[in-house]
């Protein structure tokens, strides 16, 4: 599969595959991957931060970064109680070192205040002190994921517009669908994204994501084309089938591979892992 890849943010070298002791952190950038979607609710945080410490099993060095500035809740599902926050660098009260967390997954996070009523609308000013803790953290690892928040917001879009890779979460649900096709297609025609992979949380049966996956792509078909007038690719990355052990993880603030590694949500997330940790080696 082809990886599209903004202009401002070069591929990885191709000599040594990610992960490896040999290459120096003078040599790589992180791959900055987007998890986003167009309705809340869906369970766009609890994959993002379950994916990072599938991700670090693997060897990598993993932040997740809190990309939803106004209403965070990534400190919630990992049970962590900052005392600094990226509000707090974001105003000049606190260095962007003391904001970064360990989490109890082994990577790191960068937590966004809750309830900011500020960051509902990005101002200049904290559009470029956003891109420079992103690209202060980039020389440090070898993925970022960007927990973004749900919609098409100036916060969400700005967020993705930093990222190498767009990976959308939906559910089944109709209102999920639509929503995330609406999401889609502003990324394509305003961000120029000409491909964009789809996860399909609290599937019901095997192969439902995929089906799905289909089916807006035939959409994407008739409605969305890119600039040089071929349809936007819809790339089905796996899906994570209903499973009571997820709620159970999220109502207790544990991860679920922590928790229950061994239940069917888990080993979808691992198995999530792998497909991407593929796309991150040459």
């Amino acid at each position: 599969m082809s990886d599209a890849v903004l202009p401002s943010h070069p591929a990885l070298p191709t000599s040594t595959p990610m992960g490896e002791a040999v290459r120096t952190r003078s040599q790589q950038r992180a791959r900055i991957i987007a998890i986003t979607s167009g309705k809340g609710g869906v369970g766009k945080t609890f994959v993002s931060a379950n994916l990072a410490a599938a991700l670090t099993r693997h060897g990598l060095k993993v932040l997740v970064l809190d990309a939803d500035l106004g209403l965070a809740n990534l400190d919630v599902v990992l049970n962590l109680f900052p005392k600094i926050t990226l509000h707090d660098v974001f105003t000049g009260k606190a260095d962007l070192e003391d904001a970064l967390l360990p989490s109890p997954g082994g990577f790191s996070v960068l937590l966004a205040g809750s309830g900011m009523v500020e960051y509902s609308h990005l101002t200049p000013e904290i559009r470029a002190k956003f891109l420079q803790v992103v690209e202060t953290m980039a020389p440090r690892f070898d993925v970022i994921l960007l927990d973004t928040g749900a919609g098409i917001s100036d916060v969400v879009l700005f967020s993705v517009s930093m990222a190498d890779e767009v990976m959308i979460v939906a559910t089944p649900e109709p209102t999920s669908l639509t929503d995330a096709y609406a999401a889609i297609k502003v990324l394509a025609t305003q961000q120029k994204r000409q491909h964009m992979r789809l996860i399909i949380n609290q599937a019901a049966r095997p192969g439902d994501g995929r089906a799905i996956t289909g089916q807006l792509q035939q959409v994407l078909n008739r409605f969305v084309t890119t600039e040089d007038g071929q349809p936007v690719r819809l790339l089905h990355m796996g899906d994570i089938p209903a499973d009571p052990a997820v709620r159970e993880s999220v109502m207790r603030r544990q991860l679920l591979l922590q928790a229950t590694p061994g239940c069917a949500a888990a080993l979808s997330v691992a198995q999530l892992a792998n497909k991407i940790k593929s796309i991150l080696t040459p």
